[in-house]
């Protein structure tokens, strides 16, 4: 089987590949970019793997004019930037320590070792600079079958990073079949594993919650990280039940992790996940305005359009009430519109503390108006 793509002809990645064949080495793409193109979808980042060490790696790249970048010589990772794309190449590695959250790595010449300390079988694909592909561990019947499972003893992988349960839902929302159950070894050996999450920094934490919340439909895996305990590890407090009927409502909007994290609830959730301060601000606003008795027009005005349809259907999901169809038209009017008095519309004849009451309540009024009242209404306290 060989896998198809504009960027497997980039100039960039032929030049990359070629100063390491050139160089009586092996370049093979691995992970992602493999698993997506043999699924069709686009290809982002690009990995290879070789048995050339990294000082070998960044010779033959400075030989061949290529940009070397030791960003993670350590684990054996250089990247080179050709052409204006960078490409990550890793010499063949196997795993001689982890600790739960890193491994201890020493370098391989033997492909077969590099794919069995991946995570996932589909994620263990490799494939020639000719598209060729390389299967070591028979990962491609679990792609086609978008079936997710560990590479070798579940418990094994997982103990070796325990971000990988997360990893296991993540790419269960975004790669798996909906229709199938996921693997029960997995699921046994993450419930028994939950604890050790403890372990990992809330960053690696947030930044797999986020895209796993960015997928398609999060729900059936948020669904299974409940019933196994990790939910509870990751976000205390945190129920999933106004997830489902939230994505359902979105239909074709775009997804939007932090639109589903306001759904989930939690107590700790901006320490929990590390989120940045406009993350933060963006969720409290979601949360209010939930619960809040505020209109849908006033949403729109005081918040844009986006962030009040958000708070539109997250009521919706979290108090399980339908839609009003008349909601979004407010929101979008409200949203468009302007208050027409300003503070010096009021002065000098109010002041101070005195101003800021006086605007406030002619803004309560315009709004209840339906944002009808004009300046000369509102200043000579008519109705119209």
């Amino acid at each position: 089987m060989r896998i198809t793509g504009d960027w497997l002809s980039h100039p960039g990645t032929r030049a990359v590949c070629r100063a390491l064949v050139d160089g009586g080495h092996q370049a093979l793409f691995v992970g992602g970019c493999v698993r997506d193109a043999l699924l069709g979808r686009d290809v982002g980042d690009i990995d290879i793997a070789t048995d050339a060490r990294p000082d070998r790696v960044i010779a033959l790249a400075e030989a061949a004019g290529i940009k070397a970048i030791p960003t993670g010589i350590d684990h054996g990772t250089v990247t080179l930037v050709a052409d204006g794309l960078g490409h990550e190449v890793t010499t063949f590695r196997r795993d001689v320590d982890t600790d739960g959250r890193h491994a201890t790595v020493r370098f391989s010449d033997d492909v077969a070792e590099d794919a069995a300390r991946r995570d996932f079988t589909m994620n263990a694909l490799y494939a020639t600079p000719e598209g060729e592909v390389v299967d070591p561990l028979d990962g491609l019947p679990d792609l086609r079958a978008r079936r997710l499972r560990f590479v070798g003893d579940p418990a094994a992988r997982i103990a070796e990073d325990y971000l990988r349960i997360l990893r296991f839902f993540r790419f269960h929302a975004w790669y798996g079949n909906p229709d199938e159950g996921m693997d029960p070894d997995a699921l046994a050996a993450i419930a028994e594993g939950a604890e050790g999450m403890a372990r990992l920094s809330r960053e690696r934490i947030g930044h797999e919650m986020r895209k796993l919340l960015d997928a398609p439909d999060p729900a059936p895996s948020v669904a299974v990280m409940r019933q196994t305990g990790v939910l509870a590890q990751v976000l205390p407090g945190a129920e999933d039940r106004a997830l489902a009927p939230l994505v359902h409502l979105e239909g074709d909007l775009p997804p939007d992790a932090m639109r589903r994290l306001a759904s989930l609830g939690g107590t700790e959730t901006v320490s929990a996940l590390r989120l940045s301060r406009e993350e933060a601000r963006r969720l409290e606003v979601l949360r209010d305005g939930i619960g809040a008795m505020t209109g849908a027009g006033e949403l729109g005005y005081r918040h844009g359009m986006d962030t009040a349809r958000d708070i539109l259907l997250l009521r919706s999901a979290v108090l399980e009430t339908p839609l009003n169809p008349g909601d979004m038209e407010a929101v979008e009017r409200g949203a468009a519109a302007m208050f027409p008095v300003t503070a010096a519309d009021l002065m000098p004849e109010y002041e101070g503390a005195a101003l800021g009451q006086r605007l406030a309540e002619l803004e309560r009024r315009w709004i209840a108006s339906g944002f009808d009242l004009d300046k000369d209404a509102l200043l000579s306290g008519g109705d119209g």
